[in-house]
């Protein structure tokens, strides 16, 4: 009987760090039963429609689940993505301050791409309202966390995204950035540092 309880409290934490934000959730189930009430199709070749929804709901999920990671390997303790221990400005943070809503922007537009559904562009729009007043409630809190650093990551990363040359930009920045492993090599007296927690 232990083993039940303790699958149930594992399952419940990693439920509780699929992020899932309401204003894309509502807005994908709004757009599916519009859809289904009074359907408003696209026009177009079926075949490429249903190939480009099928992309941009894998390029979503893979910034997603990009920016998941990048939040986990960042995390010194137990993991909680409501409950930043740090501030995270690498892989997909180093180009969006909140590239999940960015990921979930491109998995409700390639789904109703793909189902051919003009809903999308009345409920996409209304999510993204959604999140962009929850952003501006995140970054005040982050704000009052982390003060100066927070401050500086402002001026430095956009919000949702950049121009593409600041995008090119930042990535070659990205690739050139030497390690820890590599620092360590390079300079042997160095002290491990500890990693830093996470950020929303």
């Amino acid at each position: 009987m232990g083993a039940v309880p303790r699958v149930a409290r594992v399952l419940k934490h990693e439920a509780a760090n699929i992020p899932l934000p309401p204003g894309q959730v509502a807005g994908l189930v709004l757009d599916v039963v519009l859809d289904r009430l009074h359907p408003v199709p696209v026009a177009g070749d079926r075949v490429r429609r249903r190939a480009a929804g099928l992309a941009l709901v894998m390029a979503g999920a893979g910034l997603t689940g990009w920016a998941v990671s990048e939040r986990r390997r960042e995390t010194a303790g137990s993991f909680q993505l409501g409950h930043p221990e740090g501030l995270v400005t690498t892989g997909p943070y180093a180009v969006s301050r909140h590239p999940m809503y960015l990921g979930w922007w491109l998995i409700h537009t390639g789904v109703a791409v793909n189902r051919g559904s003009a809903w999308a562009l009345a409920t996409l729009p209304l999510g993204m309202v959604v999140e962009h007043l929850g952003a501006l409630w995140e970054e005040s809190m982050l704000r009052q966390r982390f003060g100066e650093a927070y401050a500086d990551y402002e001026r430095d990363v956009p919000r949702y995204i950049g121009s593409p040359a600041r995008l090119m930009r930042t990535s070659f920045q990205i690739a050139r950035r030497p390690t820890p492993a590599a620092t360590a090599i390079d300079d042997p007296t160095a002290a491990p540092t500890a990693q830093t927690g996470s950020r929303l």
